[in-house]
């Protein structure tokens, strides 16, 4: 199988996640008091599971070129006050207003969160 063409180096990743750390990570450390969390390990059977689920349902809606958006979200403090994310479906390509091409989020199919953050948090230091 060949490489995928949008994969990046680790020395690329790591230049990515140093300056998130700086511009974005510290800040968010200041605010919250605490470190966040900025990194989520999972398995590839439990990101196929839901990839396989939103590409049948959208097969069903007549959807040919399923795609996934990922959204960043806080739980509130009476789960915990840290970082998660979710995966969002989309309707494949569109025209927007503005006459670019854009994913409409699909919101007949649920979307799909992981709720545990790496704790603490791993570094990306390769």
């Amino acid at each position: 199988m060949a490489k995928p063409k949008k994969c990046i180096t680790p020395q690329d990743a790591e230049k990515l996640f140093t300056h998130w750390s700086k511009t974005r990570g510290e800040t968010l450390r200041e605010s919250l008091g605490e470190h966040d969390t900025c990194e989520f390990s999972l398995s590839i059977s439990e990101i196929r599971e839901y990839l396989d689920y939103v590409e049948d349902q959208s097969t069903k809606q007549g959807i040919a070129n399923p795609g996934v958006r990922l959204y960043f979200g806080a739980y509130d403090a009476s789960k915990s006050d840290k970082t998660t994310f979710f995966l969002a479906p989309t309707k494949g390509k569109s025209t927007n207003r503005s006459g670019d091409d854009d994913d409409d989020n699909n919101y007949d199919i649920d979307a799909w969160n992981f709720h545990e953050g790496g704790w603490p948090p791993t570094q990306y230091n390769p």
